[in-house]
């Protein structure tokens, strides 16, 4: 069974939604024969990263309320994080381009890393707050899960990949995604959002049985 999972490295249900995707795998006698893929979408590609502003300040910008409301809403985030073994420090969070971060995933999945990257790169935007859009801190984070650092740094230095990136986030369009976590199976079911593990993993069997009939 192959799952497609469109997601983004500063989305914070693109983080939850892929836990609980995987506390559903963990209940699902057939998970050796699951393959799961991170897909590139970007939520906002014109995010710019020179602007270093922190993410309550765009979110209170974003949507016309004071600082302190921005600071409650990601509250709550937080917790829904915490409950199944997260930690998001939305504090010193930057609002970043994510489009170099998805380059460096395509890397990454060529090498047979896709998957380890995509959880590193998660956890190192939420919980260490780390700038992903600085390809030293890239490079760093690639040579981390195992991949050459140097080979890392010259594709983030050149333009590979971005083809890639485009095509994928193409496809999500065709496929009418309109946000993310989305997660395909067998390109034949979808679940849009973080939804509960046993959203997950009542859709795991019905694909499982139909594919074993």
């Amino acid at each position: 069974m192959k799952i497609e999972v469109w997601s983004d490295y500063v989305c914070p249900f693109c983080y939850i939604g892929k836990k609980r995707l995987d506390q559903a795998l963990e209940q699902f006698a057939h998970k050796d024969n699951v393959t799961v893929t991170l897909r590139s979408f970007e939520l906002d590609p014109t995010a710019d990263s020179s602007l270093k502003q922190k993410t309550h300040e765009s979110l209170a910008t974003k949507y016309g309320m004071t600082l302190d409301k921005a600071v409650e809403m990601s509250a709550n985030i937080k917790e829904q994080a915490a409950a199944i073994g997260l930690q998001f420090n939305f504090e010193d969070m930057l609002v970043i381009n994510t489009f170099d971060a998805h380059r460096l995933a395509q890397f990454a999945e060529e090498q047979g890393k896709g998957m380890e990257l995509g959880e590193r790169l998660l956890k190192a935007y939420f919980t260490d707050n780390d700038n992903l859009a600085d390809y030293a801190v890239l490079a760093n984070l690639a040579a981390e899960v195992g991949l050459d650092r140097e080979a890392a740094l010259q594709v983030l230095e050149s333009n590979r990949f971005a083809d890639l990136v485009q095509q994928q986030e193409a496809e999500a369009s065709q496929l009418g995604v309109r946000g993310v976590p989305f997660f395909v199976f067998n390109r034949k079911y979808a679940i849009s959002g973080a939804q509960p593990p046993e959203v997950f993993l009542e859709t795991l069997q019905k694909v499982w049985e139909e594919e074993q009939q």
